[in-house]
């Protein structure tokens, strides 16, 4: 067979192994493990080159292997994607949606989304827009039982909490002060802390994009502090390397970034916004 040769000429130049191979199975050695990332980068490296000259490429091709949190994956990239399948029929998504943390050179992903109060100089990313934590309570609790004027007020509200944030930080100056909060009700996901939180059950802490909405429509409220603010976070887009980037995960960005671009809530806070890179 013509790809049995071309490998077995590969391996030769190599001068390595790269494929267990048995009449039943085919699997990687270590040195094909260690090589797969150049590969893939030489294919990229093609298709590139092959983009930016060919006239008969219309549109964007390939496919696009995203990673994003739950909220932000519903609410924005998936529609996002929906217009970008519609624009350009070559191309295909495989989206993968988890509030943990998919390692990108393992996976082969071309961009995850991120919320995290990450800095550019932690890895290769590009921030979209300021994701701020905000503090709020269904109007019915507030009716019911009040709200906090300070930090120190939490200790005496029932707070809903998420799983491994058993404190929530707020910024004190140049200072990020963890405040220990008690309640009812914990839960592993954004989105029943905000329906728990919704039905009056207690206060939550939860980032902007998770309770966009609820705040424009007055279903949920803020609860601003006398002494601190919550912790600022961003929406960042991550990549395993920043060389010849394919257009598809450029356009993507610019996408996301258009789309997090969003005006003041009812209340008159403004949401995030686009910051240069």
């Amino acid at each position: 067979m013509l790809v049995s040769r071309r490998l077995a000429a590969l391996e030769g130049q190599i001068g390595a192994r790269l494929f267990h191979r048995t009449t039943r199975s085919l699997s990687l050695t270590t040195e094909g493990e260690a090589f797969v990332p150049h590969a893939a980068a030489l294919i990229e490296t093609r298709d590139a080159a092959l983009e930016s000259v060919s006239p008969r490429r219309i549109g964007l091709s390939g496919t696009l292997k995203i990673t994003a949190p739950n909220v932000i994956g519903h609410a924005v990239v998936v529609p996002l994607i929906s217009e970008l399948i519609a624009d350009n029929p070559s191309l295909h998504v495989d989206l993968t949606l988890s509030d943990g943390v998919i390692d990108l050179a393992s996976t082969g992903l071309d961009i995850a989304i991120r919320v995290a109060p990450l800095k550019p100089s932690d890895m290769i990313a590009t921030k979209l827009a300021d994701n701020p934590y905000v503090v709020c309570a269904a109007p019915s609790y507030i009716a019911r039982l009040g709200q906090p004027a300070t930090t120190a007020d939490l200790v005496g509200h029932p707070c809903i909490k998420l799983h491994a944030m058993n404190s929530w930080p707020f910024r004190r100056g140049e200072e990020i002060d963890r405040v220990r909060i008690e309640g009812p009700f914990s839960t592993n996901t954004v989105d029943s802390v905000r329906a728990a939180c919704l039905a009056g059950v207690g206060i939550a802490m939860m980032t902007y994009w998770d309770v966009r909405e609820q705040l424009e429509r007055g279903d949920l409220k803020r609860i601003e502090l006398e002494d601190a603010i919550p912790h600022e976070l961003g929406i960042w887009a991550v990549f395993p390397t920043r060389r010849l980037m394919p257009s598809r995960v450029k356009v993507l960005i610019e996408a996301l970034r258009a789309s997090l671009a969003s005006p003041a809530d009812s209340n008159g806070h403004c949401g995030p916004t686009r910051l240069p890179d």
